[in-house]
């Protein structure tokens, strides 16, 4: 029995919302063109656009065709949906080198995947707009009265925080880049996380308007734990794709220390497994489930940073963790000077400049609570300070909890 892309997507767990599913199942049983779009609000992805990613990827596979695009223009508005308040409008450099950014990550994430994408920038085609002729063209396609009734305005109007204009031109700008995308590249679907189904909705309608056709949208849900807590946070912050800002080590740990709840989910969203074998693996109980976890984190982590970033976190976390005379070489880690040594290197501020702890007063609880240890010693008070004795080999093993480790080695110089 045949079945069809569609119903594989909603069995992995990817449809949240469609704008017409009769349509889009039949449309996806034949070549087509769709897109994704990344505002470079900063220099790398982050685990939120990974679901968005994957579908992508699983699209790809079965022939169609992806275009990603960099929202080198609308960068430089910012989207509002789902803000508490106006965001900080962003330097066209920052938004420039954000989108150079974003663009090179994407490019090396479709390698990993070897598919043929287009990689967009609107930037090339929202900065030669004409003012006067968007509005007659494109703005009066819109309701006022609809826009301010979706949820994120409408909640930003009943808190008394307000809305700026160039906030509620955000949602005209994103369903041009959709008409632009149609008619320069044929592309008749556009995908992204539930948060951006009002924006998506809003191209598919002015796609009909204008050029009197069908366009499709379907939104994934968000990446969240069993409880509805969303995915990615880490002591440090967000848990970024960009390994100058995530280590490998430090990604694949975090999707090896999820919770068992989330596994199959996580392993039908964000891995390529065959799902008898996601199922087969979420099945697994007690100690046994470390194996779909490591095989989880492998897979993410490949699909990421590649196969052998994927190895290597996965070796050094064997080692680690086995501690049976393994290597701590894996771990991530930080150097530090002769001169600050000298001076004394205090716990707290060890904990926050490795990423251990992400503030001062988060760091002071993590020792207060029992969960910091150096060199496997649990550290009992934050005024504990370290001088070059110990140091063992040039290098201290910080722990926080009871599988984060980073290294601090002195340089030689």
């Amino acid at each position: 029995m045949h079945t069809s892309l569609y119903q594989t997507l909603a069995t992995r767990g990817f449809i949240h919302s469609v704008s017409n599913t009769d349509g889009l199942r039949a449309a996806l049983e034949r070549p087509c063109t769709f897109y994704v779009g990344f505002d470079p609000t900063a220099p790398s992805l982050h685990t939120g656009h990974l679901i968005p990613l994957a579908l992508a990827a699983h699209l790809a596979e079965a022939g169609h065709h992806p275009v990603l695009l960099a929202g080198g223009g609308t960068g430089l508005i910012g989207d509002p949906t789902d803000r508490a308040e106006t965001r900080d409008l962003l330097s066209a450099e920052r938004v420039a080198a954000n989108t150079r950014a974003v663009r090179q990550q994407v490019d090396r994430l479709f390698e990993n995947e070897q598919a043929d994408v287009a990689i967009v920038d609107n930037a090339a085609w929202l900065t030669q707009l004409r003012y006067l002729e968007f509005l007659r063209d494109i703005g009066r396609h819109f309701s006022v009265n609809e826009i301010l009734a979706t949820e994120t305005y409408r909640a930003r109007l009943e808190s008394g925080q307000g809305l700026n204009f160039v906030e509620i031109n955000y949602r005209l700008l994103q369903a041009y880049d959709f008409l632009h995308l149609f008619r320069e590249h044929g592309c008749i679907l556009q995908i992204g996380g539930s948060d951006q189904w009002a924006n998506i909705l809003a191209g598919v309608d002015l796609i009909r308007r204008i050029e009197g056709e069908e366009a499709f949208g379907l939104v994934t849900p968000l990446l969240t734990t069993s409880t509805g807590q969303k995915m990615g946070k880490t002591a440090s912050g967000a848990l970024w794709l960009d390994p100058e800002l995530t280590s490998p080590y430090d990604f694949y740990q975090y999707w090896i220390n999820i919770e068992d709840a989330s596994v199959e989910r996580t392993l039908a969203l964000l891995t390529p497994l065959p799902m008898d074998e996601v199922r087969a693996l979420a099945a697994l109980r007690g100690a046994e489930i470390r194996t779909a976890k490591e095989r989880l984190a492998y897979e993410i982590t490949a699909r990421v940073h590649g196969n052998e970033a994927a190895a290597a976190a996965r070796d050094g976390a064997r080692a680690l963790f086995g501690r049976d005379g393994g290597s701590s070489a894996a771990a991530p880690q930080t150097r530090v000077t002769q001169e600050q040594l000298a001076a004394g290197l205090g716990i707290v501020d060890l904990l926050l400049t490795t990423g251990l702890a992400g503030s001062r007063s988060a760091a002071r609880r993590l020792i207060t609570q029992g969960g910091a240890y150096a060199n496997e010693q649990r550290v009992n008070s934050p005024d504990v300070v370290f001088d070059a004795d110990a140091f063992q080999g040039g290098e201290l093993l910080l722990r926080s909890g009871k599988k984060r480790y980073h290294r601090v080695l002195v340089d030689e110089d």
